[in-house]
């Protein structure tokens, strides 16, 4: 083969192992989000573009496609693609919104919602994860996000009212403050429950008041901080 062949070839053979994330993104959009039951183009296309391998342990990468949540340590997990894309097409998130992410772990659900144009206020109660996700985030430009280590029940404050709140634990019950924090016209999705969990979508309504929207049986890790010393209703 002529040197200037193999050079070719190796060029070639180069933009096509860079290009295979890219295209193990698309094929998993198209299999297990277009597929199912994910319409929104908005969702889709920054599923598309929000490089999911980065989210996961290097040892794992292989796997980061894959239609299963993965460990990120601490006993946390990254959620499966279609959970994410599920929960951010339940919320109704538009471009400019302000959004709570509630459980950040690696950090690709902030990712997501920032790619769509939101701005991200993320909440992590691990602090070697909040900063892991933190500094990951900044690593891939993502300058709308906003982390911070901290309990997620009472969210945060002082950014609220939130157009949407996604929360990836599951709460024994309601937390209040997060509600309180909710716009009004916006949603809140959060899996409540303890053994048995349901994907709840809550709107708050003109008068304060909130619909309740029972989505599927799901199975989160368990919310921990202050919402465990709540009462149970």
């Amino acid at each position: 083969m002529r040197r200037s062949s193999l050079l070719l070839c190796l060029l070639v053979g180069c933009a096509a192992a860079m290009d295979e994330p890219s295209q193990a993104r698309s094929r998993m959009v198209e299999q297990q989000l277009v597929a199912r039951d994910i319409t929104d183009e908005a969702v889709l296309s920054a599923m598309r573009r929000v490089p999911r391998e980065r989210f996961v342990p290097p040892e794992d990468q292989r796997y980061a496609f894959g239609d299963h949540p993965l460990p990120i340590g601490h006993g946390a997990t990254i959620s499966q693609p279609y959970v994410v894309a599920l929960m951010t097409q339940l919320a109704h998130v538009k471009r400019g919104d302000r959004v709570l992410d509630i459980g950040t772990g690696s950090g690709y659900q902030a990712a997501v919602l920032a790619e769509m144009g939101a701005e991200v206020y993320s909440i992590e109660v691990v602090t070697d994860l909040a900063e892991r996700a933190a500094t990951l985030l900044a690593e891939l430009g993502y300058d709308n996000v906003h982390v911070r280590a901290g309990d997620g029940y009472r969210g945060w404050p002082e950014a609220a009212p939130f157009s949407a709140i996604i929360v990836a634990a599951a709460a024994p019950t309601l937390p209040r403050p997060l509600t309180e924090q909710l716009a009004v016209g916006g949603r809140l999705v959060i899996p409540v429950g303890e053994f048995v969990q349901d994907l709840q979508v809550l709107e708050k309504r003109p008068r304060g008041d909130l619909h309740v929207e029972t989505v599927l049986p799901v199975r989160f890790v368990p919310m921990v901080g202050e919402v465990e010393s709540q009462p149970r209703h």
